[in-house]
């Protein structure tokens, strides 16, 4: 008897599952089916849309977007803990990553060219919750964060749209703790008083746009710097290995680029310098 018994077990505790998978999946699409009008008409110049809230001491930013690759591509490139060491690795300020089994260690510097032994190092665990045929979800993180941060995460929701296009949504947030948030004061009445995010919250005195600033544009162009790595990462897989690394770390800066006002913060050539050696 205790066999069957283990089958009904298993069987309850799948359909017991599914419907958590199909309610994550039917989430995204009925995101997909509710920003459809931001994501063919935008200032982002592509399918893109970001927002982000802050509640107390908690931030969260959202990028969702349309992405002109396959399902399985998108599944297959963004399942292993290696897979994103290669892409944590592109913005300016990450040094290094380290791969493990279950989590990756990526380590951060105050500036890009910090030396990697002054660097603050985030080890963030790494789970796959969901790969299906028309579902991937992918989360990162960490009960503590750089600069006196906690509760640091990523995560990765991700379903195909058709044979080509693949609908993510990307998400990122952490939370504030008493240094950090001193630190970012600081930063914000000094270098950081005029940089800017992405969305707006209502309309200046010319009647244009007003984009917020503060600690929500801190996170919007952080948020934003992480969906664009993993494009890059998605553009290049299929690059000659010899030049990947390379292709990589200019597909990514071309698209930050594009962005000045937020994302602008060196030259081609010293970004290439620092990552390169």
């Amino acid at each position: 008897m205790r066999i069957p018994l283990l089958a009904a077990l298993a069987t309850i505790v799948s359909c017991l599952a599914m419907p958590s998978l199909a309610n994550e999946a039917a989430r995204l699409k009925a995101a997909h089916d509710e920003l459809r009008a931001k994501l063919a008409q935008n200032p982002f110049g592509r399918p893109l849309t970001i927002d982000s809230r802050e509640a107390g001491s908690s931030l969260e930013g959202d990028v969702h977007a349309i992405l002109e690759h396959p399902y399985t591509k998108v599944r297959d490139a963004l399942s292993s803990p290696r897979d994103w060491c290669e892409l944590l690795t592109l913005p300016f300020n990450v040094q290094k990553c380290e791969a493990r089994e279950n989590g990756v260690s990526v380590f951060i510097g105050r500036k890009p060219d910090t030396p990697i032994e002054d660097a603050t190092r985030l080890d963030l665990r790494f789970a796959v919750p969901t790969r299906s045929d028309d579902f991937l979800e992918v989360r990162l993180g960490a009960p503590q964060g750089p600069a006196g941060t906690r509760d640091y995460r990523m995560a990765l929701s991700a379903a195909p749209l058709d044979a080509q296009r693949t609908f993510v949504r990307f998400r990122y947030g952490y939370t504030q703790g008493t240094l950090s948030n001193l630190a970012l004061q600081a930063y914000l009445s000094t270098s950081g008083a005029d940089k800017v995010g992405f969305s707006s919250d209502g309309q200046d005195e010319n009647g244009k746009p007003r984009l917020v600033g503060g600690v929500r544009g801190i996170l919007e162009r952080n948020t934003m710097r992480y969906f664009l790595a993993i494009d890059a990462y998605l553009d290049t897989v299929a690059e000659p290995e010899a030049s990947r690394k390379r292709a990589r770390l200019e597909r990514w800066f071309r698209a930050v680029d594009r962005y000045p006002r937020q994302l602008r913060e060196m030259t081609l050539e010293r970004y290439l310098q620092i990552k390169l050696g």
